[in-house]
């Protein structure tokens, strides 16, 4: 169980500073530990969630590393409990949905900048490689994006026969095949983006 977060005296008026600090310098001025201890507050109605935040982001090194993190890694932080951690994971698959949501009703291809966008978010942290296919109508319009299969750190199968038939179950017209390198920093030259 979550132990409760604890509020000394210098804290008081502390949540209402930082929510004033972000309606007037906008939430892109915050760092993100703040942004983190903004979005707990929902989660932890008192207390002094601050030294969570940073806890978070110290084990696993950025933002978007700890919405990625699985339920039970989250856990492991000293605070953070089931609630908390799902709470995280809700960050997580808001920013899914929304790079998903850009790309979901236009032309892929004609916006690169979308498509590399919803796969740096949907890809970057991952622990494990994954191979992923976006699956596309004759308009280039996204059908589905799946996970075919997970690998460790260092690889991942690919079986070709597997991702043909779910593209004829989806009648995909077109294909496009993602791959990620978890120890290795996050970027996609064109060259290397497949499109079938």
């Amino acid at each position: 169980m979550a132990e409760r977060p604890t509020r000394a005296a210098h804290q008081l008026g502390h949540r209402e500073r930082l929510r004033e600090r972000a309606k007037a310098g906008g939430l892109v001025a915050l760092p993100d530990y703040e942004l983190l201890e903004l979005y707990l507050f929902r989660t932890f109605a008192r207390g002094d969630v601050k030294p969570m935040a940073k806890a978070l982001l110290a084990r696993f090194g950025s933002f978007g590393a700890t919405i990625s993190a699985s339920i039970e890694d989250l856990k492991t932080v000293q605070g953070v409990g089931e609630t908390a951690a799902i709470d995280i994971k809700l960050l997580h698959e808001a920013a899914l949905r929304a790079g998903r949501d850009k790309i979901a009703k236009r032309p892929v291809i004609s916006s690169w900048t979308a498509l590399l966008g919803y796969v740096r978010v949907a890809l970057a942290n991952e622990p494990r490689e994954q191979f992923r296919v976006l699956f596309l109508d004759n308009k280039n319009q996204l059908i589905a994006d799946e996970v075919m299969n997970h690998g460790t750190v260092d690889h991942a199968p690919v079986y070709p026969r597997e991702v043909m038939r779910r593209a004829l179950e989806l009648s995909s017209s077109n294909i496009i095949l993602l791959h990620n390198h978890p120890t290795t920093p996050f970027s996609i030259p064109l060259d290397h983006a497949q499109y079938c």
